[in-house]
């Protein structure tokens, strides 16, 4: 680790909010839910800014159950951060002002970076800012429908090689008054898969010296972190896949910046499965039904575990758990005095790339021609 945070400014100003350090997790569907951003937040002592997992515009403002479920903050969330999925601008502007309206976020973050094909074959995440005024048109609803709130937008470098929007969308962006935009250096048809192009970052920077640019991909540790500050020049980082297994890794971001580098945490497994107890805790009391929470928390097992000596079939059982007596029993059957492993950083959750992009009929004809997008593209139910 090096032994000097960054030298340039270490405070991200979103709007009327300062975040310092300028570390914000990253919206994931399914994962970052209220109980996982309690563990990375405490984990941070409460610095860094949390974002929800994805919000369908639609089932907002049909006040889907489960979306109004998601959108509940915990007291302690301080800001509140919202992010929208929505395709068509009316539905987008009606949802943005339901929030600044009700004073149900203090902060709304646009998605135009999601790649899954459910997303992209209705015209939306990452494939929507190939579509210039539609990208246009929705960023002015948002923006002129949150009055205070300040808007900001997540994106990908565009649909594949052959279909770079980055730039255009983020000009677009400035001219329409986004208060900041995050880049994930990859294209929709990598996914995850490949190395993140942190130059497109830079570029970005440069491109939109405005507003601040936030860098998103390949962030295993907090090293990472500095290193694509200094080499982009990026105003602060998005952290994703990184902190799967890895709530912690809040706190090690933090120390980074702040230059404490000999406070970078390597838990023992006692502690990390500690940890997993009080995650399946939290989703259950969340949930309000503890075998529901342990059978959610069961894909978190695998990331929690990597690197730990832990058998193939004791990783299966546990994977497999539905309460928490029974978890923690698994737990214990296990060498928990283990120390933190070499080789536990690096890569976790989705790595696949070179996708074929899901796209509706004809999208890649015309960048200007928005027919066809209306309501019906939208999608009903949120969490990805």
């Amino acid at each position: 680790m090096p032994t000097t945070a960054p030298t340039q400014n270490t405070t991200l100003r979103i709007g009327p909010h300062a975040v310092t350090p300028p570390v914000v997790l990253a919206p994931m569907a399914g994962i970052t839910n209220a109980p996982f951003r309690t563990l990375c937040r405490e984990s941070s002592g409460g610095k860094g800014l949390f974002v929800s997992e994805m919000i369908t515009t639609r089932a907002l403002v049909e006040r889907n159950e489960k979306t109004m479920q998601l959108i509940h903050f915990d007291a302690s969330e301080k800001p509140r951060s919202i992010q929208l999925y929505g395709v068509d601008p009316a539905t987008v502007g009606k949802a943005v002002r339901m929030i600044a309206e009700e004073g149900l976020a203090d902060h709304i973050d646009l998605n135009f970076g999601c790649p899954v094909p459910k997303v992209t074959r209705k015209g939306g995440g990452s494939a929507l800012p190939f579509k210039r005024p539609l990208l246009r048109a929705i960023l002015r609803e948002a923006v002129s429908g949150a009055g205070d709130l300040p808007v900001t937008m997540k994106m990908r470098k565009g649909i594949d090689d052959d279909h770079i929007t980055y730039l255009d969308a983020g000009r677009i962006a400035v001219e329409e008054g986004v208060t900041a935009i995050a880049l994930h250096g990859r294209t929709a048809a990598q996914h995850y898969g490949g190395t993140a192009d942190w130059e497109a970052i830079a570029r970005l920077k440069e491109h939109v010296p405005e507003i601040p640019v936030l860098g998103n991909g390949d962030i295993w540790s907090a090293e990472d972190a500095l290193r694509m500050v200094r080499e982009t020049g990026c105003d602060g980082v998005v952290v994703g896949r990184g902190c799967l297994g890895r709530p912690w890794l809040f706190a090690d971001l933090v120390a980074a910046f702040e230059g404490r580098t000999e406070d970078i945490a390597r838990p023992s497994l006692r502690e990390v499965a500690d940890i997993m107890v009080r995650h399946a805790t939290l989703l259950g009391e969340w949930i309000g039904d503890e075998p529901r929470g342990v059978i959610d928390f069961r894909k978190h097992v695998a990331w929690y575990l990597k690197g730990f000596a832990v058998g193939s079939e004791m990783r299966k059982r546990l994977a497999v758990t539905s309460s928490l007596a029974e978890l923690r029993a698994g737990l214990d059957e296990l060498d928990l005095d283990q120390a933190w492993p070499t080789g536990a950083d690096g890569p976790r959750g989705r790595t696949s790339g070179n996708n074929r992009v899901v796209l509706p009929d004809g999208w890649l004809k015309d960048p200007y021609d928005c027919a066809g997008i209306s309501e019906d593209a939208e999608l009903d139910t949120s969490g990805g």
